[in-house]
C-alpha cells in the first residue's frame, strides 16, 4: 500500500482522537532547524490572534492487539488497515511542514504488537525528527501504557507534549468494556510523567543547559457514555487528575457507537450536549474556583443539558444571590452567571474609580441577558422581584432559545474565555 492510501486510512482514524491540544511550548529554533513551537504559539487548531494552527494528526498504525468494545481499531472489527514505517512518518512531517501544510505533529497509535514495540517506533520517530531532521516544531504524543518506563521517558525529552488515555471512568468499566487493559497501567506512567515534569523544572531553576521534557506538560482523555458512569463521578476524576498529576486538561469524548457490542449502550447519535457541558464544568474547575463537590452531589449526578453548569450552581444556590457588583470579590463575581475571567477583572478594576451601574456593566462586556437575574449595581435589582429559581430558569432557557434563533453567531462576549465545543459559561 502507498503512503497516500495509508495517510488517508490513517488520519482517519486519527479523528477519534480529540485531545490534540498543543500550547505553553517554549521550544526554540536551532541554526539550520525546521519549525519552531514557540513562535506565536502552538494552540490547538487556533491562536489566540485568531490564525490557524496546523498539526499533522495520524495514527502510526491502526492494527491492534487489543479488542475494546467502543474502540473502532479493535482487532475484532473488519475494516482497512495500515501501518506508517517509522521512516514514512519522519518523511511525511517534514514533506509537510516545507509544503507548509502544517507547524508541528500529533501522533498517536493503536498498539502494535506490545506497548513496548509500539513506544520503541515512536522514540525512533521523534529521535530522527529532533536529531537528524533538526525538526523544532510541535510534537505531541500519546504514551502507550504498559510500556517500559524508561521507553516513555526517553521520547519525553523529544517532545512538547505527552498523553496518556484513561478512556474510561473506572477500572469497572474496563473490565467490562477493556478486560485487557488495567487502569493501573494508566495511572503509573500519568505519575512518572508528572514526576519527570518536576525533576525538569527543580533541575532547569539550577542548570540552564538542562534537557527539556515535556515541556507542555500532559493530558488525557475519557470516553463519555460508554458506560453508566454518572457525571459528578466523571468531575470528581477529574478534579482528582489535575490534583494528582498536574495534568493541562482533561478531555471528553462523546462515545460513538462503533459497535453493536450488548455490553455497549444502545444510542443512535453521540452524547454532545453532555459533552459539552463537562467540558463547561471542566473550565469552571480550572479558571472559576469551582470544586467538583459545588457542581454535582451524589443525589444530583447529572448536569441539565437545558442551561450551562454555571447557571445551574446559581439556581441551585439561589440564596447566595443577588450580589452586588460593586462589594463582592473577584472570585465571587465569577460565580454570577454571564460574568466571565475579563468581565470579572474589568469590574473590579473600574469600581476603583466610580461606583458602577447597568450601563457600565454593558460597557464592560458582561452579558446582563443572564447577569441580571443574580446582580444589584449599587442596590437595585434589575431581574424578577424575586428570587424564584424555576421562573430565573425557564427565563434563561427562554432567552437562549430566541437568541439561537434570532443569530447564526454568538457575541464577542459570549465567546469571552470558552472551552472546546461549548455553550458561554458566563
Amino acid at each position: 500500500m502507498d503512503a497516500i492510501n495509508k495517510l488517508k486510512i490513517l488520519a482517519d482514524a486519527a479523528k477519534y482522537d480529540v485531545s490534540c491540544s498543543s500550547s505553553n511550548s517554549n521550544r526554540q529554533n536551532t541554526k539550520n532547524g525546521l519549525g519552531n513551537a514557540s513562535e506565536a504559539g502552538i494552540c490547538h487548531s487556533w491562536s489566540d490572534d485568531g490564525r490557524c494552527i496546523s498539526l499533522l494528526k495520524i495514527l502510526m498504525s491502526n492494527y491492534c492487539i487489543y479488542d475494546c468494545a467502543y474502540c473502532v481499531n479493535r482487532i475484532s472489527n473488519d475494516l482497512p488497515r495500515a501501518t506508517f514505517t517509522p521512516e514514512e512518518i519522519i518523511d511525511i512531517t517534514i514533506s509537510f511542514y516545507k509544503r507548509n501544510y502544517i507547524e508541528g505533529l500529533f501522533l498517536s497509535s493503536a498498539v502494535v504488537k506490545s506497548p513496548n514495540y509500539t513506544m520503541e517506533c515512536f522514540l525512533q520517530i521523534v529521535k530522527t525528527l529532533r536529531e537528524k531532521e533538526n525538526f523544532n516544531g510541535y510534537i505531541h504524543l500519546k504514551a502507550i501504557p504498559g510500556a517500559d518506563k524508561k521507553l516513555i521517558d526517553a521520547v519525553g525529552k523529544y517532545v512538547d507534549r505527552l498523553s496518556v488515555n484513561i478512556e474510561l471512568p473506572t477500572s469497572e468499566g474496563l473490565k467490562m468494556l477493556a478486560p485487557q487493559k488495567k487502569q493501573e497501567d494508566i495511572f503509573e506512567p500519568m505519575k512518572n510523567i508528572k514526576d519527570e515534569i518536576d525533576i525538569f523544572k527543580e533541575e532547569k531553576r539550577k542548570y540552564k543547559s538542562r534537557d527539556l521534557f515535556v515541556p507542555a506538560g500532559q493530558t488525557t482523555q475519557l470516553i463519555v457514555g460508554a458506560t453508566n458512569d454518572s457525571d459528578h463521578r466523571i468531575l470528581n476524576l477529574s478534579e482528582s487528575l489535575y490534583n494528582t498529576y498536574d495534568l493541562k486538561r482533561v478531555y471528553y469524548s462523546a462515545f460513538i457507537p462503533v459497535s453493536t457490542n450488548p455490553l455497549l449502550p444502545a444510542i443512535i447519535k453521540p452524547p454532545l450536549r453532555r459533552e459539552n457541558r463537562l467540558y463547561q464544568a471542566d473550565w469552571l474547575l480550572r479558571f472559576y474556583g469551582f470544586e467538583a463537590k459545588e457542581l454535582l452531589t451524589e443525589e444530583n449526578p447529572y448536569f441539565d443539558l437545558k442551561i450551562d453548569p454555571k447557571a445551574q450552581y446559581a439556581l441551585s444556590h439561589i440564596d447566595k444571590y443577588p450580589i452586588e457588583i460593586n462589594r463582592a470579590e473577584y472570585k465571587t463575581l465569577l460565580r454570577i452567571p454571564g460574568i466571565g475571567v475579563n468581565s470579572a477583572r474589568r469590574i473590579v478594576t473600574s469600581r476603583r474609580f466610580q461606583k458602577l451601574n447597568y450601563d457600565d456593566l454593558k460597557k464592560i462586556g458582561v452579558v446582563l441577558k443572564r447577569a441580571k437575574y443574580f446582580i444589584l449595581c449599587d442596590g437595585k435589582h434589575y431581574g424578577f422581584k424575586s428570587m424564584d429559581s424555576e421562573q430565573i430558569k425557564i427565563k434563561l432557557i427562554d432567552d437562549k432559545v430566541n437568541l439561537d434563533q434570532l443569530s447564526l453567531f454568538d457575541t464577542i462576549e459570549e465567546k469571552e474565555n470558552e472551552p472546546r465545543n461549548s455553550l458561554s459559561l458566563r
